[in-house]
């Protein structure tokens, strides 16, 4: 019993592998692991009975958690623009654009996927729509199937990374920052994997050609009246409205002082870039409608359906991402915003009815229910972990790598990876991230760019054999016999699950890539983020807490008790008090934790 009351704590994990190797469900088994070692805990006097009252304050405190309410607000925007018909559209508009160019279906795929990641936030969503879609008409004119097949679950998975994606807003509160600046990190890797995936598809075109063939003349029927494509007006339009986002954008600083009457050093990158975006799509949308309502005629079919099918995505992406980067409302009110945004769409297009709206709230509440039961059975498992210093042990067996903060970050990242065959990014958000966040904190490690790092990481759990749930989702939709195409009426054969396998290979090691290029340039995450004040004296910080003591007195203390002496390393200095949330709208310093107090009680002789 001595050995099992010195090693509770590995104990207790590798019971929970037991469990999950059991095929048990995760919430299941993160409650059931919990509870038990919490009563072994307590019969071998290892944790005292009275840790387990703080179990109902922190499921309570799971209810009250204003960020988590963005989880349900951005699924269901998701959900009701995948049958608002937006996806369809954009598929063929974009279709139309690039499809007299090598890959240019594949480009279309990948552009329409960045732009539902960005509006919907739902890999489900996107990679069905797409597979519905997309996936018919390149193997109508000759795709090879495997690259088919990796392009679009791929694309769908951009939903992992760029915002709003539900694993950043769960990362965000594991780790415990806000969600804006993880939203605000995310930003610049999620359109630079995009542009690997981009990257992809031109070598493809330029090395094997016949796996990505241009559009027939015959499948291109936006066209002029005097059979021209329109191409030339289109470019003269986006070179305009580039050219004076462009513009806007170098001088949004000055822009800025002149609203705010006040003197501005610099201005995040994201915010600007989002900014300059909407300037151009307004000045493009603007020219679109005057064309139209005037007759002018200076515009193309082409530019105008490629104008007026891009701006509403590209407005919701504003409304969302636009009023959360420039702190007009939180992640939440964002999500609720485009929650109603995404229902005007649809009502606009004809598409609203009593049906979608049920379908619709049915799967958000469903998934709503299993994250919050997940992270119910989580917090039952963390309370009896860091009862028996779990949270120490795994410290202790990660400090201890060999080659600091690169060799933890590669042991992590190599184990995440593992895991995601087995594990979706809920499951090791929840059970794995708590354990990690610690100690990355404590070698130094930024948590908001460690938990950009962890997301890409995690995007590749969608993809790789053989339990990616992209693919699964791919398969669901994709042909499994032969049939006969509507409009060739040619035979085409099907798409085997090999054949969805084997395309996933290629992404999964650009995603592997681009894990590797965050870690050696950081400001990849951190460049367009404004850096918060940091306390380099801490000799000379005095803190006054008010009301005066009985001496009459204001109650000082010396910096050192709480931030440690001034000549310490900031990472040391920082672990010798509890760290603050440095959410949005939180205090620095918040109420005592029922479950630190517990745990302090429990080493008191």
């Amino acid at each position: 019993m001595e050995f099992i009351a010195n090693n509770l704590a590995p104990i207790m994990f590798a019971g929970l592998i037991v469990f999950l190797l059991m095929g048990f469900p995760v919430a299941f088994s993160l409650g059931a692991c919990g509870l038990f070692f919490g009563f072994v805990g307590i019969e071998l006097n290892v944790l005292p009975a009275s840790l387990m009252q703080a179990l109902p304050l922190r499921i309570f405190g799971i209810m009250k958690n204003d960020t988590l309410l963005a989880i349900p607000f951005f699924t269901l925007m998701g959900l009701i623009l995948e049958r608002s018909g937006m996806a369809e559209d954009l598929l063929d508009t974009i279709g139309q654009l690039f499809g007299p160019i090598r890959g240019g279906l594949a480009f279309a795929v990948i552009f329409v996927g960045a732009l539902l990641a960005a509006t919907t936030g739902v890999v489900a969503a996107s990679v069905i729509s797409m597979g519905l879609i997309s996936l018919p008409i390149m193997l109508r004119y000759g795709y090879d199937r495997r690259v088919a097949s990796g392009v679009i679950a791929a694309s769908g998975t951009l939903a992992q990374i760029i915002p709003p994606s539900l694993v950043l807003i769960i990362l965000a509160d594991q780790l415990g920052k806000s969600v804006g600046d993880m939203y605000k990190g995310a930003f610049l890797p999620g359109f630079i994997l995009t542009g690997l995936y981009t990257l992809y598809i031109v070598g493809l075109a330029v090395f094997k050609p016949h796996w990505v063939p241009a559009l027939p003349l015959e499948a291109r029927s936006i066209r002029e009246d005097n059979g021209q494509s329109g191409l030339r007006s289109l470019a003269v339009l986006a070179t305009v409205s580039t050219g004076l986002a462009v513009l806007f954008g170098q001088h949004y600083r000055e822009v800025t002082e002149y609203f705010k009457g006040e003197a501005v050093a610099s201005v995040a990158t994201d915010e600007t870039i989002v900014v300059a975006m909407s300037v151009g799509v307004g000045v493009a949308f603007i020219a679109s409608v005057l064309n139209k309502a005037l007759r002018l005629n200076l515009l193309s079919r082409m530019a105008e359906r490629v104008t007026f099918v891009l701006i509403p995505p590209l407005a919701l992406i504003f409304l969302v991402l636009g009023t959360i980067f420039l702190g007009i409302a939180t992640p939440t009110e964002g999500g609720a915003m485009g929650a109603m945004g995404a229902l005007l769409m649809a009502a606009t297009r004809g598409r609203m009815s009593s049906g979608l709206l049920r379908q619709a709230l049915t799967s958000t509440t469903k998934l709503s229910c299993f994250v919050v039961f997940i992270l119910v059975g989580s917090t039952i498992f963390s309370l009896s972990f860091q009862g028996v210093d779990g949270p120490k042990w795994v410290e202790h067996l990660l400090s201890a790598l060999p080659g600091g903060q690169i060799g933890f970050l590669i042991f992590v990242n190599v184990l995440i990876f593992v895991l995601a065959f087995f594990l979706d990014f809920f499951e090791l958000s929840f059970i794995v991230v708590p354990l990690l966040g610690p100690v990355a904190e404590k070698l130094g490690i930024d948590l908001i760019w460690f938990g950009v790092l962890l997301g890409v990481n995690m995007q590749t759990s969608f993809m790789h054999p053989p339990f990616g749930f992209a693919l699964f989702y791919l398969r669901s939709v994709a042909p499994l016999t032969e049939y006969i195409d509507k409009l060739t009426q040619r035979r085409i054969a099907p798409v085997t699950t090999g054949q969805i396998y084997w395309g996933a290979v290629p992404f999964v090691l650009i995603q592997i890539v681009m894990v590797g290029l965050i870690i050696a340039f950081p400001n990849l995450v951190s460049g367009g983020m404004g850096q918060a004040a940091s306390i380099t004296d801490n000799a000379n910080v005095l803190i006054e807490a008010q009301p005066q003591s009985e001496s009459g007195n204001a109650i000082e203390m010396d910096a050192n008790k709480l931030f440690g002496p001034a000549d310490e390393p900031a990472s040391a200095a920082s672990s010798a008090a509890p760290a603050a949330s440095s959410g949005a709208g939180k205090a620095s310093a918040g109420p005592i934790d029922p479950l630190e107090a517990a745990a302090e009680a429990s080493r008191k002789p």
